[in-house]
């Protein structure tokens, strides 16, 4: 399947960086309705988006040690999770602003059996998942790059979740899974290692 363009992510929102962490929690109950292709364009670009270019090396929104840049951002869409997507598994492009198909069909009710059964992944229309490449990081940082990759994917996490706060909408952090069902659900390559779930959505309307 061909890859699919995003909308371009905005950066002049009118909630400001203190009302999101003012706002910001683990919000475990979502709507029926389906996100639109502009919140999982900002939400994975707030992930993983290019931001600027520094010395010929194009910097991301997570900060990475030496610029390794080992995470890879993945999209899992529930069935009717987003109108604009069909359900499955995507990777996100950050240099093209795009996601490219990895698993055609669903994989939601694997996804939630990997993380335990929990019912806020269940519950999820999307579920941002971030995994990493960590031998990117250890080749330059041998003594610490495990340290490294763990820190960059919480600064990842938190953006994420942030813009959940900025846009209303309920996410949550998720590190409670079987290391290899999940895997297996992704059907992530041996050099990818998962480390974090982030099932996002609108919140339901008797908050």
């Amino acid at each position: 399947m061909a890859p699919i363009d995003l909308p371009d992510p905005g950066t002049h929102g009118s909630t400001s960086v203190e009302r999101a962490i003012a706002t910001r929690a683990s919000r475990r109950s979502f709507a029926r309705t389906p996100l639109e292709l502009a919140d999982v364009a900002q939400l994975l670009w707030a992930a993983q988006g290019l931001t600027h270019v520094r010395d010929g090396v194009e910097m991301r929104t997570a900060p990475s040690a030496g610029a390794t840049y080992p995470l890879v951002a993945f999209l899992e869409v529930a069935p009717d999770g987003c109108a604009a997507l069909e359900a499955g598994l995507y990777r996100y492009d950050p240099r093209k602003h795009r996601l490219e198909f990895e698993r055609e069909g669903p994989i939601h009710d694997d996804l939630t059996e990997a993380a335990l059964g929990q019912d806020v992944v269940r519950a999820a229309p999307a579920t941002v998942v971030l995994a990493a490449d960590a031998d990117r990081t250890r080749r330059q940082y041998p003594d610490h790059g495990d340290r490294y990759v763990h820190m960059e994917a919480g600064h990842a996490a938190q953006n994420v979740l942030l813009v959940c706060a900025s846009r209303e909408l309920h996410g949550c952090p998720v590190g409670a899974f079987d290391d290899a069902d999940l895997s297996a659900a992704l059907g992530l390559p041996e050099r990818l290692e998962a480390l974090y779930l982030l099932p996002c959505g609108r919140p339901p309307a008797d908050r």
